[in-house]
């Protein structure tokens, strides 16, 4: 796991010192950015899952000093990006995820939007920017063109926080046989569309840091990409095995977004004009020693106790704020 600064001794009590009558706390973290959405004007590719980040097991706790309130924010998942240029619809990435903590910000990067259609004889000039594209996981590609998959794990983390998107090989002279490719999960890469077939979405991941007794159930795969859409007639491009989250490619259809709370890629759109697939929010756990105190806001996100072993855990599924200490 990564090294998160000076984290004070590495013992729950790391500082020492008190603040408001509680001791500092080491806690471990999970934190899922906002997943992409897929991108629009039919074959569209699907957008990349939010970044995945998690100390748990066995990796650098973060600190939070006694009794002082510290930000939380869960990032939402994207949609239609600005600027748009009829008909083309690009895709924004997901927004960010983070925690503040005792020695700065702790913070996992939005999934990439999918990249629109990109016609090579045109100037680039005359298209939006694509720094959208890249993110937690990249973003998939719209399939009339030849495209490579736009990077994950951007800007770079160890371990990483996700995969890159798939490529396209796009159908000669930019016809329309061609999908779009799936979005990078934090599982694995998206895959590469094919004639009449979207690419499915990289895998997402399982983590641990929650018991199955926990407010939202078991924690299954999330922060996976999406599936790319179709052209007209073909087949849909679908999330890849454990899907994470991530919506599905429409095939004359549009997409399906991400779902809330897991950082999954929205779907690439299978009709021209139709929308494509939103990507889904992000979900933010800490989890605590059985002796600490958490408190959080607002009352939409959860404080529990583990059963067996009494260790506190907090659960965001919206932005708010985390208090702790022993």
């Amino acid at each position: 796991m990564p090294i998160i600064g000076s984290l004070g001794g590495g013992s729950a009590g790391g500082f020492g010192q008190r603040k408001g009558g509680l001791a500092p706390v080491d806690v471990d973290y999970l934190v899922i950015a906002g997943g992409g959405a897929g991108s629009g004007g039919g074959r569209g590719g699907g957008g990349g899952g939010g970044g995945f980040r998690t100390s748990f097991p066995g990796g650098t706790k973060l600190t939070l000093e006694g009794s002082v309130g510290y930000t939380v924010t869960v990032g939402g998942g994207g949609s239609i990006a600005s600027p748009t240029q009829p008909p083309h619809n690009p895709a924004a990435k997901g927004s960010d995820s983070s925690i503040e903590y005792s020695s700065g910000t702790f913070t996992s990067t939005g999934g990439g939007g999918a990249t629109d259609e990109i016609n090579p004889s045109v100037p680039p000039a005359s298209y939006p920017p694509f720094a959208y594209s890249t993110g937690g996981s990249g973003g998939g590609c719209c399939g009339r063109f030849s495209r490579g998959g736009n990077a994950g794990n951007t800007p770079p983390t160890s371990p990483s926080q996700g995969n890159p998107g798939g490529s396209t090989p796009g159908a000669p002279g930019g016809g329309d046989m061609y999908g779009g490719s799936g979005g990078g999960g934090a599982g694995g890469s998206g895959g590469s569309s094919g004639p009449n077939s979207g690419g499915s979405g990289g895998t997402g991941v399982t983590s641990t840091i929650a018991p199955s007794s926990a407010p939202l159930g078991p924690l299954g795969p999330r922060g996976g990409g999406a599936g790319g859409g179709a052209s007209s007639g073909g087949t849909a491009g679908s999330p890849g095995s454990g899907s994470g989250g991530g919506g599905n490619g429409g095939a004359s259809s549009p997409g399906t977004p991400g779902t809330a709370n897991t950082g999954g890629g929205g779907g690439g759109d299978g009709v021209s004009g139709a929308p494509q697939g939103t990507g889904g929010s992000g979900l933010v756990i800490i989890r605590a020693p059985a002796d600490a105190r958490l408190t959080v806001t607002p009352a939409t996100n959860t404080v529990y106790t583990d059963v067996p072993t009494g260790e506190q855990i907090a659960t965001f599924t919206v932005s708010g704020t985390i208090k702790g200490g022993l």
